[in-house]
């Protein structure tokens, strides 16, 4: 309750000085991803959209939304002990980020900063989490953003993967 208050406060200030800078815009576009952690071996990739809405504070600072939609791939695996073999296929996980995105510009066109919120568990089983996801990214042009990122889902496990997106200014 406390992040959801201040998150609103933030959004507030943030509409109140839109009328000073003007850097408010929408990006979207995709990424594509390694797992990493325990889950490395039951899950290979993952390939997702991004969504980001963002209201620019001042020359140095954006803030917003962020949302999107993921799956990572399951694996088929083998576990064999003595003459027995079991195979399983894991099922792809799936899920919906809900986050606050702040951006941070250093220097024209180099930014870094992250979204903060909670991932909505899409197929069964699943129950989503917190949700955070620290990035850094290069605007390539007035309108193509290349950025490295690293999603993280908490609950009692963690779920995490490397990214590698392009997100599109319009």
């Amino acid at each position: 309750m406390k992040f959801l208050s201040i998150f609103i406060v933030l959004v507030l200030i943030s509409i109140s000085l839109n009328a000073q800078v003007d850097r408010t815009n929408f990006r979207a576009g995709v990424n594509a991803g390694l797992v990493q952690g325990d889950f490395s071996d039951a899950y290979s990739f993952s390939l997702g959209i991004d969504i980001v809405y963002v209201w620019g504070l001042s020359r140095e600072l954006d803030l917003g939304f962020a949302t999107g939609f993921n799956n990572a791939f399951g694996e088929e695996q083998s576990f064999s002990n003595g003459g027995l073999t079991v195979t399983t296929e894991f099922d792809n996980i799936q899920y919906i980020p809900a986050a606050a995105a702040l951006r941070i510009y250093p220097t024209y066109g180099f930014k870094f900063g992250g979204d903060v919120g909670y991932a909505v568990g899409v197929n069964a089983g699943n129950e989503g989490g917190l949700y955070y996801k620290p990035m850094v990214g290069v605007d390539m042009n007035g309108t193509t953003e290349i950025g490295i990122s690293y999603a993280v889902i908490s609950d009692d496990v963690t779920f995490s993967m490397v990214q590698l997106g392009v997100l599109f200014l319009f």
